[in-house]
């Protein structure tokens, strides 16, 4: 089994956006901002991906 860099890369996305979800008292004040910018990455890593460019 290969694992690519592109793999390996969106794993830690996924952990660091499922990281970034304001549950604790707080980072209730900080908003969706966090989780926000690193939805963004996981989209432009999904379609670099998607695209052979990763």
């Amino acid at each position: 089994m290969v694992i690519t860099t592109g793999t390996i890369l969106l794993v830690v996305l996924i952990v660091l956006l499922i990281g970034g979800l304001p549950s604790w008292p707080h980072s209730k004040n900080w908003g969706y901002g966090p989780t926000g910018m690193l939805g963004t990455l996981l989209v432009i890593i999904l379609v670099l991906m998607l695209l052979g460019r990763l």
